[in-house]
């Protein structure tokens, strides 16, 4: 059975909908979609009806999701303007502006550099099965020496009160 593919032109008006601007018209080539398989005499009816109204189905969203709206477009007109004033009022807050946007920046390039090293110790043979001994023996060791018996968590649970404490400070 030969391939074929159809052409199909998606236009819209001149006008403006909804406020947007018009889309530009584009050709999309789709290859078509094989013709639905046969009743087999050991099949019923109902089965034929059944993957038929299946495959109906499956067009009709894929229809939908070519004609509706991007889901950037939608996220972006739901962002609530709360969120965006106390941005704002924070940022207007801030003193020293340059010195967060180099830690924002420095902070991404920090993320980005690690990201890329861990991909890259991810693909040495052997590398990622010992990492993950490793850790797995110190999550042993660790619950032993300060989970197991009462008076090592509950020197554990003061330990991160006292820290907590001296980041958050007390109140």
């Amino acid at each position: 059975m030969a391939s074929t593919s159809t052409t199909f032109s998606i236009s819209s008006s001149s006008t403006l909908i909804d406020g947007k601007a018009p889309r530009q018209s584009a050709a999309v080539s789709l290859p078509t979609l094989p013709p639905p398989p046969m009743a087999v005499p050991s099949q019923s009816v109902r089965d034929t009806w059944t993957s038929t109204a299946y495959c109906r189905k499956i067009s009709r969203n894929v229809v939908a999701m070519a004609t509706g709206e991007t889901s950037a477009e939608v996220t972006a007109a739901e962002l609530p303007d709360e969120i965006v004033k106390s941005i704002q009022e924070a940022w207007e807050k801030l003193e020293d502006k340059y010195a967060v946007t180099s830690l924002a920046l420095a902070g991404a390039v920090g993320l980005w550099v690690s990201t890329g090293m861990i991909s890259a110790i991810d693909r040495l043979p052997l590398v990622p099965g010992v990492l993950e001994l490793v850790g797995i023996g110190y999550t042993g060791w660790f619950a032993y020496q300060n989970l197991v018996f009462k008076p090592d968590r509950e020197a554990l649970i003061n330990k991160i009160k006292d820290t907590y404490k001296d980041i958050i400070g007390s109140s």
